[in-house]
């Protein structure tokens, strides 16, 4: 997998407009994100060769959209289950697909009417649950803030996380996406907000919870020298992981310590990711970091090698986590405040700052970027990129 480093790259991004009631299919959406990224590119639909996506709940599969962009011939696709967990592994896969000579250029794309349709948290009209809800439904494990909140209190137990400091996630996000126009949530917040928003699931409340989109993300992935010939500054694919193990609800435990609800997926992929792209934590200068729950930005500070176990809270809330900080994270606002597109969303923050394309939210000097999946709760397995500016 090292012979990925740097061969392949993101050469265009494009977005929908967020929103809590699209009013268009989800095949529109995904068709009006594909053709942005494109042009971003500078390619049209005639140039498309494979397209790529994953799913749970609503979404619109590559034989689909391929006909209704008119994309001439599909040469390779993926429609992968699952949700944010494998939202990263989607680019991984197509930049092996065109290292391998496959495809040439793939689109990777995720459509979701996730506010006005297909509710994730379990409320709306929505698709038959998996095999293993059946276990976990008795026990009030159903919506995934529910299910975050467990680990979320497990590491409050064990290492005297606070509500604070989940709570200094939350606000500097948001104090990100003032910056963003893109974002739904733009008023800024302080942290009495934070403390004063209702419950959702103990010690989750509603300011710690990714936003219920609608919208559509997509990114452009080609070769390094066919990128460099085309519109935009090549965003380089420098590292790429994903895998995982047993379900903490359906198995033995899914991380190296076994039942260890503080310790994720991530921790178990993070040397492979590093490994290939021949860099380590302090060389990261930006991170997306994927933050379902103002929690899963904490552990996966510690998991990615960031801090130490138990030391995620207190160094969120050190001001590290700032755009002037050590460590910016969520640079765009994040699920949070920005919009939740299913994991997509981050990759294409991650290529608007290493283009140096962020506007106000741009990190000076920002060369590699770690991008990341969900890090394996509920789904067995976790994702993500590393990514370098070809600037």
């Amino acid at each position: 997998m090292s012979g990925l480093r740097d061969r392949t790259a993101i050469a265009g991004v494009g977005y929908t407009p967020f929103s809590k009631d699209s009013g268009v299919s989800t095949l529109t959406l995904a068709a009006r994100a594909i053709l942005a990224a494109l042009d971003d590119a500078g390619l049209t639909v005639d140039d498309v060769d494979a397209l790529a996506t994953h799913r749970v709940g609503d979404s619109t599969p590559p034989w689909v959209v391929a006909p209704a962009l008119g994309v001439p011939e599909v040469r390779w696709y993926l429609d992968q289950f699952g949700g944010g967990s494998v939202s990263h592994s989607v680019v991984a896969q197509a930049a092996m697909a065109v290292a391998a000579g496959v495809a040439e250029t793939v689109v990777c794309y995720r459509a979701i009417n996730a506010r006005s349709e297909f509710r994730m948290g379990g409320t709306g009209r929505g698709p038959a649950p998996l095999f293993d809800v059946q276990y976990q439904a008795p026990y009030g494990y159903f919506a995934p803030p529910q299910q975050f909140a467990m680990s979320a209190r497990a590491h409050m137990n064990a290492y005297g996380t606070t509500h604070e400091q989940l709570g200094a996630i939350a606000v500097g996000q948001r104090a990100n996406a003032v910056k963003n126009a893109r974002a739904l949530k733009r008023d800024p917040i302080t942290m009495d907000d934070y403390l004063a928003s209702r419950w959702i699931a103990e010690p989750l409340r509603l300011l710690d919870c990714c936003l219920e989109t609608d919208g559509a993300c997509a990114v452009v992935v080609t070769s390094r020298e066919r990128a460099r010939d085309l519109r935009q500054p090549p965003v380089l694919v420098s590292g790429a992981a994903w895998g995982g193990g047993d379900s903490f609800f359906s198995g033995a435990g899914s991380v190296p310590s076994g039942t260890d609800l503080t310790v994720t997926e991530a921790a178990r992929i993070a040397p492979r990711l590093y490994a290939m792209a021949g860099v380590g934590p302090g060389d990261i200068d930006v991170a997306e970091l994927y933050d379902c729950f103002t929690y899963s930005v904490v552990v996966q500070l510690e998991d990615y090698g960031f801090c130490a176990k138990g030391e995620g809270g207190p160094y969120a809330a050190s001001g590290a986590l700032a755009l002037d900080g050590e460590l910016p994270v969520n640079t765009h606002g994040g699920f949070l405040s920005e919009g939740y597109v299913h994991g997509i969303n981050h990759i294409a923050e991650a290529v608007a700052q290493l283009r140096g394309t962020a506007g106000d939210r741009q990190v000076p000097g920002a060369e590699v970027a770690l991008s990341t999946a969900q890090p394996g709760y509920v789904l067995a397995g976790t994702s993500a990129l590393i990514l370098r500016s070809d600037r």
